[in-house]
């Protein structure tokens, strides 16, 4: 290798769109092979191994454990021995930083009247310093000044913005229904709300660069200041504000380093025994990194929560004849073994074929309905750090041995991390059982883009009228959640019914 290359997040699947660095496996001077393993990377959902894309040697690594960058972000540079260590520090600045997913992909638009005041700002003679479009006067307090186009924070379900962005446009009277986001989805980030109050005309401290300009011991919140995860909790455990950090990670962020160099210099004789320090004795909680993988299901769930109107249908369901049923092949067939929610999971992809207006996704962007042709069943499986939903693809077509064997090979398999994307990403239909662990009803939420997921409590022996009688039956409590974008009560309704009829009477789903 003559020439510098580069390391980057690839991207596995069409809906990843960043990755953060887990673990690097080899170190800054180490010479590798093709599709030698290189790092993990963490994903919304798994963690893959990044395998070299060439021959070379690693001489410079850029985004450090812990980083998370957009898909293409480099994060290390290769060269051959005869390039100098000046040549790869040269290459490094002009990659100007890493781009890490906290940095604006875009700068946030600016509605149309904003950009009106801007051009009467311009032909003012002289404005004052807190004055901003038409002359009138901008909120200014720390540094912040707000133009009156912007002005008027308000509580709505429909802005979606992070909680740093929120908590900001609040203590500064910042109207966000005017801003437009740059993040994924459109969601508005403190970037974006500095960009537009800047566009218009205001004033916003950068607050990527206040780190490194803040007088030590500042007092001023710190939950907007761009750090890492680790730099975080140790800032928090230590009792550092990260305005007395200087960010030297990838675009301005506080990285590990900078914060134990506040404490080195706070604390010279503790220093040496930081990384053994414990929380003081009057701490009664611990506090835990979001992995990338909760972060995904917390994002994935508050947007379904905030976006989607549920509503939810519930059935009880006999399962004495599908058990009955299950009992008499695993005792017949030779190296079968169902378990009742394979059973249940034909019985749904059945359901779904007969009432296929249940079996949609809702493309948001277009405001489009997307019905699909077969029952592509995501399933709900507990792994140590979340959840994830493997897919068992058409399986209104296959049997019940082999959503059995699908069923238990995609759990294996997403219990140690080894599913593709293509593997869990997607579906038509999300099933959430929790009867294992005794749990008689719930509801789940909706996995977007479907438009509904059905979840089922356990078996249980009930007292249930028949024909005038009081008779004890094996039943299941099952409840839909549906988004009433797109499924009305009474289609799901009619999907409920199915179900029930495919449960209660098996054989139908062995034809």
């Amino acid at each position: 290798m003559s020439e510098i290359k580069t390391l980057e997040i690839p991207k596995w699947g069409l809906s990843m769109e960043e990755g953060t660095i887990a673990q690097w496996l080899i170190q800054e001077g180490t010479q590798f092979s093709k599709g030698q393993e290189i790092c993990e990377i963490e994903t919304t959902k798994i963690v893959n191994v990044l395998e070299a894309p060439f021959d070379g040697l690693l001489r410079k690594i850029i985004a450090k454990d812990g980083d998370t960058l957009v898909v293409g972000g480099v994060i290390a540079i290769c060269a051959d021995a005869q390039v100098s260590d000046a040549e790869v520090e040269a290459f490094a600045q002009s990659l100007g930083g890493t781009p890490a997913v906290t940095e604006n992909k875009a700068v946030a638009a600016v509605p149309e009247k904003l950009a009106v005041a801007q051009a009467e700002t311009k032909v003012q003679a002289a404005p004052q310093q807190n004055s901003v479009g038409n002359g009138s006067k901008a909120v200014a307090q720390g540094g912040y000044s707000i133009p009156t186009v912007l002005q008027g924070y308000q509580q709505s379900d429909d802005i979606f913005a992070t909680p740093h962005a929120l908590k900001l446009a609040e203590k500064h009277n910042v109207n966000l229904s005017q801003i437009t986001g740059s993040g994924r989805k459109g969601r508005i980030s403190v970037q974006d709300v500095q960009a537009a109050v800047q566009a218009a005309g205001g004033s916003w401290p950068d607050v990527r660069h206040q780190a490194s300009t803040k007088a030590a011991k500042s007092k001023a919140d710190d939950s907007y200041v761009l750090a890492t995860p680790v730099a975080r909790r140790l800032a928090k455990q230590w009792g550092i504000n990260l305005h007395d950090c200087r960010a030297s990670g990838s675009r301005g962020r506080v990285c590990k380093e900078d914060v134990e160099a506040v404490y080195q210099r706070e604390n010279p004789i503790q220093a040496q025994h930081a990384e053994h320090a414990h929380p003081t004795e009057s701490a009664k909680f611990t506090t835990v990194a979001m992995n990338g993988m909760r972060k995904a299901i917390a994002s994935r769930l508050q947007a379904a929560k905030r976006n989607a109107p549920h509503f939810r249908l519930t059935i009880d369901l006999n399962v004495e004849s599908v058990q009955a049923l299950r009992q008499q092949i695993n005792s017949t067939v030779p190296q079968v073994k169902l378990s009742i929610n394979d059973m249940l999971i034909k019985a749904a992809a059945a359901a779904l074929i007969k009432v296929p207006q249940v079996n949609v996704q809702f493309d948001e962007e277009n405001q489009q309905i997307l019905q699909f042709e077969q029952a592509d069943i995501s399933v709900a499986v507990a792994i140590e750090n979340g959840l994830i939903t493997p897919i068992i693809k058409a399986a209104n077509r296959k049997s019940l041995a082999q959503i059995s064997n699908d069923m238990r090979d995609l759990a294996t398999r997403a219990k140690t991390g080894k599913l593709a994307p293509d593997e869990f990403q997607g579906g038509s239909f999300s099933i959430s059982n929790l009867g294992m662990l005794g749990i008689q009803q719930f509801d789940a939420i909706i996995n977007p883009p479907q438009g509904a997921i059905l979840a089922l409590g356990a078996a249980e022996k009930r007292a249930v009228v028949e024909n005038d009688e009081i008779v004890i039956r094996q039943m299941v409590t099952a409840t839909l959640s549906c988004d009433h974008r797109v499924i009305d009560g009474a289609l799901g309704a009619q999907f409920l019914s199915a179900f029930k009829q495919f449960v209660e009477n098996p054989a139908l789903i062995l034809v």
